[in-house]
């Protein structure tokens, strides 16, 4: 395991230097942003901060909580402690650039910014793609292999799937910032969205990009299709789990569980396959900037509320740990 992690590592740095490399060599380019200086969009900018925030805020008490309490040291909760992690750094990446552009007046970001942002960006959004469907695959065997969970979903396993869903992430940020990033730009170097995204940086390529928008159609496939298909067949096969319950309390709180997540599991895949594998003669940079907010801001702050603290045992673990506080202080 450190072998690999160490390959993964010497490979990440090389592809790194690259991207500074590529990106000495262009100009800076121009975030027209999300906003104008409007008070209706001067609003709608402050909410999208607070909505970020409230993210922030609600991902790292959900990592606490995981971390203090020791029984919620079980796989799914590590998962939806790594799910909280990769929300918090996508936000990260994304919003303050954002907030600095839209208040400073500033839009400008280097190659190397942008090669970046991209790399980030896709290591945190397609990490938690397969995140996603190793959630629901543990979601799977809890509901329709109780007996077997600790062999079906070991700790060994658990560690596995967690890691290559980061590598997988990572693999194709890299490539994809890189190989972008390896075009030659037009004269224009406006960019038409709030921060660096693959699809939108390309339209400026002065180049044949059949092949590289093909190649990165394939690879939308595989981050996006393919775990997508995984997890509408894991809550399928607890559906029908479900369906044989005799409890019909049992089912309406089973069937309340699996809507909420997939309406999330929906609104982040949906996003992601609409912006990534639309076709071209369909494309609006106006719609691309909404969408993206969609999967990049606003999904990030349900996560924490779906998948966590509408959980008994979540709750529980937030009341003991606002009890010991409410000890200290009164100490």
């Amino acid at each position: 395991m450190m072998k690999t992690l160490s390959t993964i590592s010497s490979f990440a740095v090389v592809l790194l230097y690259e991207i500074m490399k590529i990106g000495n060599s262009t100009s800076d380019f121009i975030l027209l942003g999300l906003f104008n200086y409007t008070e209706a969009h001067l609003f709608l900018f402050v909410m999208v901060l607070t909505i970020a925030f409230s993210s922030l805020v609600g991902n790292a008490l959900m990592i606490l909580l995981i971390h203090q309490d020791v029984h919620l040291h079980t796989p799914m909760y590590f998962l939806l402690s790594q799910l909280s992690l990769m929300d918090m750094m996508l936000i990260s990446t994304i919003v303050p650039k954002m907030a600095a552009d839209y208040l400073s007046g500033k839009k400008s970001i280097s190659p190397a910014g942008c090669g970046l942002q991209i790399f980030f960006f896709l290591t945190l959004a397609g990490g938690e793609c397969f995140l996603l469907a190793v959630m629901s695959y543990d979601r799977y065997v809890a509901v329709c292999h109780p007996l077997r969970y600790p062999v079906l979903m070991s700790w060994q396993l658990c560690l596995r799937m967690t890691v290559g869903s980061w590598f997988l992430g990572a693999a194709d940020g890299l490539m994809q910032a890189a190989a972008t990033l390896s075009f030659p730009f037009c004269d224009a170097h406006e960019i038409n969205h709030f921060f660096c995204e693959a699809p939108t940086l390309v339209r400026l390529a002065c180049a044949d990009m059949f092949v590289f928008e093909y190649v990165m159609y394939i690879c939308c496939v595989l981050m996006l299709l393919v775990p997508f298909s995984l997890i509408l067949i894991s809550y399928s096969l607890i559906l029908a789990v479900v369906l044989q319950m005799h409890s019909r309390e049992a089912r309406k709180k089973a069937f309340s569980t699996c809507s909420s997540h997939l309406s999330v599991v929906g609104l982040f895949y949906g996003a992601a396959i609409f912006i990534y594998m639309r076709p071209k003669s369909y494309r609006s940079a106006n719609h691309d900037k909404v969408v993206s907010a969609f999967y990049t801001i606003f999904t990030p702050v349900l996560n924490p509320i779906i998948y966590s603290l509408r959980n008994s045992e979540v709750k529980g673990a937030l009341g003991k740990c606002m009890g010991q506080c409410a000890t200290i202080n009164h100490e």
